[in-house]
């Protein structure tokens, strides 16, 4: 009779119940090798992620070399990427080195619509290996009113970076269409405006850093359910939109107003948007509708310029992911013969 087959690792006899595998000098059984899989798998993914947590610790990416990689995707708007340059490195420079006293650099990014600042932010999480949270900004409300939750900005946060609490603490989050959450009036009104300012103060705790209870699954957060813990300290928020009306009041605050011989006339149409833009300060941000705590968490402000007709040409022929060159590549498989399977 010979001798039984027993497993190296849980010393369980290896039989036709109990299939397993035998080596020169041991055995193992399928469940220990499925756990030895199981093992190895998080290991990997274990390694992973901390492979990225290394990489945003230390960055190696300078305002230079962030800039030209914003050149390999995005055409023109080069004053903006060169602000968004520094404003990036500068913010995770701020995470790595706790010896220096920088202040978080969240961006105020506007400009008409269709001129790329979803891209702008999508690329900039690409570049430095972070995840991103893509939220419309109208859809939130102040606390116990129909709507959601400012919370839920996180919740996709963490979701993107597959529930990695430390991963998602130094994300970046692009809050779209966010002029469109300024108060809606200068005075003050009698009924609550909590679709504008009212999502403003609910966002200043966020924006600011702190540690925020975001419900697992969405929704509204009620006192017996368990919520995941966050620390927005570190992570980047963008503020973007087309803010019309905001060209009024800086034109109306910039423009001359002097009489008599020898005045300098100068005419509004003769400025450009951008221009316009160049000179905005706080006080216009003010009286658009924003207020002034929020305005004070925003330090950074960039504008977008206008496409023109070259700008639009340029878009569709020139990046690594441009329509033309997508097109051009399908043609080719197109041309190739191809097998289909009926089935």
């Amino acid at each position: 009779m010979s001798k039984p087959k027993i497993c190296s690792f849980c010393n369980a006899e290896i039989d036709a119940n109990n299939l397993g595998i035998e080596g020169i000098n041991a055995c193992i059984c399928f469940d220990c090798l499925d756990l030895y899989h199981q093992l190895v798998e998080l290991q990997e993914k274990e390694n992973y992620e901390k492979s990225i947590c290394e990489r945003i610790i230390n960055p190696i990416l300078s305002p230079k070399l962030i800039f030209e990689q914003l050149n390999e995707e995005i055409i023109g708007q080069t004053e903006a990427k060169k602000i968004l340059s520094v404003a990036l490195y500068l913010h995770y420079l701020r995470i790595t080195n706790k010896n220096l006293n920088i202040e978080k650099s969240n961006i105020l990014l506007y400009g008409p619509t269709g001129v790329g600042k979803t891209l702008l932010a999508k690329t900039m999480a690409k570049i430095i290996h972070v995840p991103i949270a893509i939220c419309d900004a109208t859809v939130y409300t102040q606390a116990g009113y129909v709507g959601e939750d400012v919370e839920n900005i996180l919740l996709q946060l963490i979701q993107n970076a597959d529930y990695n609490i430390e991963l998602a603490e130094k994300g970046i989050v692009f809050l779209d269409e966010f002029d469109k959450i300024a108060r809606k009036s200068e005075n003050q009104s009698i009924t609550r405006d909590v679709s504008g300012e009212g999502v403003q103060n609910a966002l200043l705790k966020i924006i600011e850093g702190n540690i925020v209870n975001v419900p697992p699954h969405g929704g509204r957060k009620h006192p017996y359910q368990e919520c995941i813990q966050i620390d927005t300290s570190n992570i980047l928020f963008i503020c973007g939109g087309a803010f019309e009306g905001l060209e009024k009041i800086v034109k109306d605050r910039i423009g001359k107003k002097s009489i008599g011989f020898g005045a300098e006339i100068e005419s509004s149409k003769d400025i450009s948007r951008y221009e316009i833009f160049e000179k905005l300060l706080p006080q216009d941000l003010l009286k658009f509708g924003l207020i002034p705590e929020f305005v004070g968490r925003l330090p950074v402000i960039a504008t977008l310029k206008e496409l023109d007709k070259q700008a639009l040409i340029d878009i569709v022929t020139k990046p690594k992911n441009a329509l033309i060159k997508q097109y051009q590549l399908s043609l080719i498989h197109i041309s190739e013969p191809t097998r289909l399977d009926v089935i």
